[in-house]
C-alpha cells in the first residue's frame, strides 16, 4: 500500500499549483515574502478540446500532457515541483478516532485496519494517506484522524501526466481541499474576518457547478449539479455555426456578433442565476439554514457580465466574483488587468499553489 502525500500539510521548496480541469489546465505558482504576505509570480492556462477529459477521467493522454508542458512554458515557471488535485468524486474521506499518543507506525497500522470498514475495494488496489486533525472534541485522549483513499489507477493517472510534462508530482491533494484553502484566505478579508458567516461557494465549472457552503473552518454542506460555463459555448455553437471549438474560442475573445448578447448571453445569465437560486433553495429545505451571508461564485463563467447582479437581484443575498489573488502581492512579470480578468478560474489551483506554504 502507498501512503501518499495525499492532504498533508507539510511543507515543500518551491512549487507550482497544476489544477486540470475537464477545459482546461491552469497553473499558479506563489512565493512569499519575508513579512508572510504572498506573492503571485505567475498564473497560465491552457484549454483542453472537449472529450480529452471526462468526468475527471484522462482520455487523451497524449494531448493533455502536451498542453501541460505548453502551460507550464507559457507561465516561464522554472520549478519542477508539482502539486495536483483529484476529483472528490475519486477519493473516499472519512474522519476516524484514534488513542492520542500513538507513533508514525502504530497510526499507519490503526489507519489500514479502519480503512478496510470503509473501502469498497481491497487496499492493494488503493492509495492510502491519513493526516491527523488534532484532538477530539467529544472523546478525551482519542485525536481525529482524516482518512483519504483513491484507487491507485486514478492517482497513477495524475502522476504519470505530471511525469510526462517533465514535472515533479510532490503532493496529491483533492480539488475541493484546495479550493476551500484559498478560499480561507478569501473569507478571512470579510468583516470581522469572516467568523461565523455562512458563505455559498458556487464553483462553476464547464458540465458542473458545485455548491459549498461553509462556515468558519467547516464545509456544511457540498452538492454538484449539472449546468456550467460549456452550455454557453453549445449555444454559441448552435446559433452561429460555429464548431465548438471555434465557440468557445470566441466567446473567450469577445469576437462574437452584435446580437450575442440580446439573444444568448442575456437569456443565459438569467438562467444560470435561476439554477443558483434554486440551488440554494434546495440547501434551505434539506438543512435547518434559512438563509447565508455571501454568495461567492467561481470559475471562468462567474465574471460574465450581469451574472453577479443578477444572482443577488434573485436571491436576495450578497453576491461577490471570487478573486482568490486579492491583497497579493503582483511578481514582475504579471499583468494586474489580465489576473483581475481571470482571477475567479483559478481557485483550485492558487488553493494547490498554497500548499508550499501550508504546516
Amino acid at each position: 500500500m502507498s501512503f501518499l502525500d495525499l492532504l498533508l500539510g507539510r511543507k515543500h521548496p518551491p512549487v507550482i499549483g497544476l489544477d486540470i480541469s475537464s477545459s482546461s489546465a491552469k497553473l499558479v505558482e506563489l512565493g512569499q515574502t519575508s513579512g508572510g504576505d504572498f506573492v503571485l509570480e505567475r498564473f497560465a492556462s491552457e484549454p483542453f478540446e472537449k472529450g480529452w477529459i471526462t468526468d475527471g477521467q484522462i482520455e487523451k493522454f497524449d494531448e493533455v500532457a502536451d498542453a501541460v508542458r505548453r502551460v507550464v512554458q507559457k507561465s516561464g515557471s522554472k520549478t519542477k515541483q508539482v502539486v495536483m488535485a483529484m476529483p472528490q468524486s475519486a477519493v473516499i474521506t472519512k474522519k476516524i478516532m484514534l488513542p492520542a499518543g500513538l507513533r508514525e507506525e502504530e497510526l499507519e497500522l490503526q489507519v489500514e485496519s479502519e480503512a478496510n470498514q470503509y473501502i469498497p475495494f481491497s487496499l492493494d488496489e488503493v492509495s492510502l494517506d491519513f493526516c491527523v486533525i488534532g484532538p477530539s472534541a467529544t472523546s478525551v485522549g482519542d485525536v481525529e484522524v482524516l482518512i483519504a483513499a483513491s484507487r491507485k489507477d486514478r492517482v497513477q493517472d495524475r502522476q504519470g501526466l505530471a511525469e510526462a510534462a517533465g514535472l515533479k508530482p510532490v503532493v496529491l491533494d483533492i480539488e475541493s481541499h484546495a479550493s476551500r484553502l484559498a478560499m480561507s484566505r478569501v473569507i478571512s478579508a470579510l468583516p470581522n474576518e469572516g467568523k461565523d458567516a455562512l458563505v455559498a461557494l458556487f464553483e462553476i465549472g464547464a458540465d458542473t457547478t458545485s455548491l459549498k457552503v461553509l462556515r468558519d473552518d467547516e464545509m456544511l454542506y457540498d452538492r454538484d449539479q449539472a449546468f456550467g460555463g460549456s452550455q454557453l459555448t453549445q449555444l454559441i455553437s448552435r446559433q452561429y455555426g460555429f464548431s465548438f471549438e471555434e465557440a468557445e474560442g470566441k466567446k473567450l475573445a469577445g469576437d462574437l456578433p452584435e446580437d450575442y448578447e440580446a439573444s444568448i448571453l442575456v437569456p443565459f445569465v438569467d438562467s444560470l442565476s435561476q439554477e443558483i437560486g434554486r440551488a440554494l433553495q434546495y440547501f434551505f429545505t434539506s438543512t435547518p439554514h434559512h438563509k447565508v451571508h455571501y454568495v461567492m461564485l467561481s470559475g471562468g463563467t462567474a465574471t460574465l457580465p450581469g451574472l453577479k447582479d443578477r444572482v443577488t437581484e434573485l436571491t436576495g443575498f450578497a453576491s461577490m466574483v471570487v478573486n482568490p489573488f486579492d491583497n497579493m502581492r503582483l511578481g514582475s512579470g504579471i499583468r494586474e488587468a489580465r489576473m483581475r480578468r481571470e482571477a475567479a478560474s483559478y481557485l483550485t489551483a492558487c488553493g494547490l499553489a498554497m500548499r508550499r506554504f501550508v504546516q
